[in-house]
């Protein structure tokens, strides 16, 4: 499975009134399993890629997005009308990258997702079965294998 994508992808929420365009999705994918995303999507984890900012663009509803500052100061946006999960800042963003959900692609490429990020918080029920490296919270902690 490719690591990246070469050409444009669009993605859209559950009720299709936002839609968004990517020209080249970066090689940086995870599935996260802090308490806030499982609460915000419903599930064990959420799974973001991340493009640069010139490679994101909404193309329609821009004005449905609603935004979520968490406690911890990421910033989580969605569709006003239906609740759909789109991207997500961390505190310390620069403006440089859009972290989105991969689940909102239309006709997502193959991906591969190359980390679990998060897991010291993951549910107890949630079971990692693949081989990919799992860190204790972000990428720039220790692994846990």
């Amino acid at each position: 499975m490719s690591k990246a994508n070469p050409g444009p992808v669009q993605g859209e929420c559950l009720c299709g009134g936002i839609r968004y365009e990517v020209d080249r999705i970066g090689s940086r994918m995870a599935h996260c399993h802090c308490s806030m995303c499982r609460k915000f999507h419903g599930a064990a984890y959420a799974t973001f890629g991340e493009a640069k900012r010139e490679a994101f663009r909404w193309l329609q509803g821009e004005a449905l997005l609603k935004h979520y500052r968490a406690p911890n100061g990421t910033l989580r946006s969605f569709c006003g009308r239906c609740g759909s999960s789109l991207t997500f800042a961390p505190t310390n963003d620069n403006g440089e990258l859009v972290q989105f959900t991969l689940g909102t692609l239309i006709d997502p490429p193959m991906l591969s997702p190359d980390a679990h990020i998060y897991v010291g918080s993951k549910a107890g029920w949630d079971r990692i079965t693949d081989h990919l490296p799992c860190y204790e919270a972000g990428r720039d902690t220790p692994r846990i294998d």
